[in-house]
């Protein structure tokens, strides 16, 4: 028996017919065709399908679609504006914090909560904030440079 689900994603009201069972993930990327948000482990350890959720970051695989119900999600898609990268899409490409780019969404919306909370934090805060998003290619040097980038330009952008 399928059910209805509303969410409100990236700004636009998303209406699918699921199965009770299916994940917010499969939700976002099948349903709504937003395939930014990856599909990891499953199991909550590698942090590729994190998106926001009411402006936390949750990891998607660990929520039904139907817990989402009523609720506002943002993807690594619905922050780039008018075209323009947001500064965190950007830092990562400035700086070299991507290689495969498996994790990077999942990065980016760990970052962008941190921001949203501390606009100025220190390399160990930014260390902190991605514990729970795993890469296997960059060593997370370059990872949280691309945060830092990010935490400057939006500073800037706001004096």
């Amino acid at each position: 028996m399928k059910t209805v689900v509303h969410i409100r994603v990236n700004g636009v009201e998303q209406q699918h017919e699921v199965e009770p069972r299916t994940l917010l993930v499969h939700f976002l990327r099948d349903c709504c065709k937003l395939t930014g948000t990856h599909v990891g482990c499953e199991t909550t350890l590698c942090g590729a399908c994190t998106v926001l959720l009411d402006g936390k970051a949750v990891k998607s695989c660990t929520l039904l679609a139907v817990q989402a119900v009523g609720s506002e999600v943002t993807t690594v898609e619905g922050l780039a504006w008018n075209g323009k990268l947001h500064p965190l899409q950007e830092g990562f490409w400035e700086c070299h914090g991507l290689q495969c780019g498996y994790c990077t969404p999942g990065m980016i919306m760990a970052g962008f909560q941190l921001l949203d909370r501390n606009p100025n934090p220190t390399r160990q805060e930014i260390c902190h904030a991605i514990e729970g998003n795993l890469c296997r290619c960059t060593g997370y040097s370059h990872i949280i440079d691309a945060i830092e980038y990010a935490a400057r330009k939006m500073a800037k952008a706001k004096r």
